[in-house]
């Protein structure tokens, strides 16, 4: 939720009491808006200071939130909330920027890639301006620098390099004391991303090396490889960072499994749903919102935040991906199937997410 849960239940029974709402702070949140977005109640509100042009497709944008914002740490990753079309849109990004920055500056950056067709991002490339506010949440995700330090090698790929860009700006102002590699992965020199930002820090933090590499400049594909990893010292004392596209991190995984590197000693994140083989499953049935009294029918193709959403309710979710549990309910009988993992569920009560839920036979959920 992008409201910090601060209030009292007191508060919230009060709420519900005067203004049917949990978030009686927030029933003015209109009439705030209107005088100054960043009074409002109901999420964190950050105002936008600048926009940044990286690349063709992929902009910064450099943000000022509320000082009630807890900040993240490097590698975390924050829904925002924005209005699209009248439409209030939650979507989750990277931060690309040092916790430094904010904390010195009260200042964050978001480094967006348009994606085709995309609702969210092709708003904020085509009408998010400076002086605008959005709405952002609460900072999540275990994707966090080694602690104590240790050696590490990033591999990162398009869009992916915006959560390592924080990682490796916290790295450099705290004298990271390991070495520090970096694989970045681009289809043409164009789509380098932060390109003067990774030669500064290359410059400055002797202990980093950055290798760019083009995947599409030359007479054939230049993909990720065994040769690369022979040029990293000590490659099996490292700890691994992979971010990208799927294929990337899918050839990376088995890449260092054949150097004998560990699942443990691999870390990942990841900006779109990977998902298990359930085509053995025999998925779908009737599903019961009790709260909102409401049946509906699904065949299996759908998890449980697009059919609550298909049969018109509104559930709390942010990132969609089974990372942030905003969308965590109530399983009051039935049983689902996680579609990241295959596993199911037991059959009575119990929390589940329901974006990456997909019901198999009957299930009642409180909502």
């Amino acid at each position: 939720m992008l409201a910090r849960q601060t209030q009292s239940r007191t508060l919230h029974w009060l709420g519900r009491q005067l203004f049917n709402r949990d978030d009686p702070a927030a029933f003015f949140d209109p009439l705030l808006e209107r005088i100054n977005p960043m009074w409002v109640q109901a999420y964190t509100p950050a105002r936008v200071e600048q926009v940044i042009e990286e690349t063709a497709d992929t902009r910064t944008l450099v943000l000022r939130p509320s000082r009630r914002w807890s900040g993240f740490k490097a590698g975390q990753h924050v829904n925002i909330c924005v209005d699209v079309g009248g439409v209030r849109r939650n979507r989750t990004f990277s931060l690309s920027s040092s916790p430094i920055l904010w904390r010195e500056q009260g200042r964050a950056t978001l480094t967006i890639k348009r994606l085709p067709g995309g609702r969210v991002t092709n708003w904020i490339h085509d009408e998010l301006q400076a002086g605008m506010v959005i709405g952002v949440g609460e900072a999540f995700g275990n994707f966090l620098v080694p602690e104590p330090a240790q050696p590490v090698l990033f591999i990162a790929g398009g869009s992916g390099i915006t959560p390592v860009l924080s990682q490796l700006e916290t790295m450099a102002a705290t004298d990271y004391r390991a070495p520090v590699t970096l694989l970045y992965f681009v289809r043409t020199e164009a789509d380098v991303i932060a390109r003067e930002k990774l030669q500064a820090l290359a410059a400055r933090y002797s202990a980093l090396t950055v290798t760019i590499i083009t995947t599409h400049e030359g007479a054939s594909p230049r993909y990720l490889c065994a040769a690369d990893f022979d040029r990293i010292p000590g490659i099996r004392a490292r700890q691994v960072y992979l971010c990208g596209p799927k294929g990337l991190m899918d050839l990376a995984r088995d890449l260092l499994h054949q150097r004998g590197i560990d699942d443990t000693d691999i870390h990942s994140t990841f900006f779109s749903v990977p998902q298990a083989d359930l085509g053995k499953e025999a998925l779908g049935g009737q599903v019961r919102f009790a709260e909102s009294g409401i049946d509906v029918g699904s065949e299996g193709d759908a998890n449980l935040l697009d059919i609550a959403e298909a049969a018109g309710l509104t559930p709390q979710h942010g990132c969609r991906m089974g990372i942030c549990h905003q969308c965590s309910c109530r399983k009051t009988s039935g049983t689902v199937v996680n579609r990241l993992t295959g596993q199911a569920s037991g059959p009575g009560e119990e929390t589940i997410q329901i974006c990456i839920s997909v019901p198999r036979g009957p299930v009642a959920i409180d909502l």
